[in-house]
């Protein structure tokens, strides 16, 4: 079942958004302020996000840009009272997949939910260079990589460990795999305590308590759990 995040504080509202789509087949989460959303966006996994532009604690552009460092692949409608010509722009610049004004007909609101559903299944199914789960993103292209929202220093070495691992995630990569895909190739050799080192370093990165990614499975390797323990 498709999961939508309603983000909007008009508390009424907000009810007629989540009955609707509960109604019309969909799972809704509601939040009314952007404190809520970033907590949920982290937290659970959705299939897109309307958001109101006019928020108490923030508003939804800037909100929208955060949910896209943190999801790039999340669908976003935003809802709004104004209609300016720039507004509009505004969010289409920020990645959003539509732009609907209120008052609005539900019947179309759920109509453009499904094309952006859509839409966001046509683009997932096309390979990219980034790994996500809504905490942690790593972008492997242009080497950048986020986690819970704050930028984190990786070193090229790392990298490479850690797309070798996302790439077979649920296999286990033994350590002389590791060792011979990440260095040999590229004739510098590194020892086997050194990988040891690098991949508790990384581990110190990129995890937490609520977000284990990879496990050492005694004697063979390493394995990327995606955040399943």
């Amino acid at each position: 079942m498709e999961r939508i995040l309603v983000v909007e504080d008009d508390l009424a509202l907000n009810a007629g958004l989540c009955f609707e789509l509960d109604t019309g087949g969909y799972s809704s989460a509601a939040a009314y302020t952007c404190a809520k959303a970033r907590y949920l966006v982290r937290e659970e996994r959705f299939s897109l996000a309307l958001l109101d532009v006019n928020l108490p604690d923030g508003n939804g552009f800037d909100l929208c840009r955060e949910i896209k460092e943190l999801r790039p692949e999340l669908p976003v409608i935003f809802l709004t009272a104004n209609d300016l010509e720039e507004d509009v722009l505004s969010g289409f610049d920020m990645g959003a997949e539509d732009y609907v004004t209120k008052p609005f007909n539900m019947k179309i609101l759920l109509r453009r939910i499904e094309v952006a559903l859509r839409r966001g299944k046509e683009k997932s199914s096309v390979p990219t260079d980034r790994w996500s789960d809504g905490f942690l993103l790593l972008d492997f292209s242009s080497l950048t990589a986020v986690r819970g929202g704050e930028k984190l220093a990786i070193t090229p070495n790392e990298y490479k460990l850690l797309k070798t691992l996302t790439e077979n995630s649920g296999r286990i990569l033994t350590r002389q795999l590791l060792l011979e895909r990440l260095w040999d190739s590229g004739g510098n050799f590194i020892d086997d305590h050194t990988l040891t080192v690098t991949m508790n370093r990384l581990r110190a990165k990129i995890e937490d308590d609520d977000h284990p990614y990879i496990k050492t499975v005694r004697g063979m390797g390493y394995i990327w759990t995606g955040g399943n323990t």
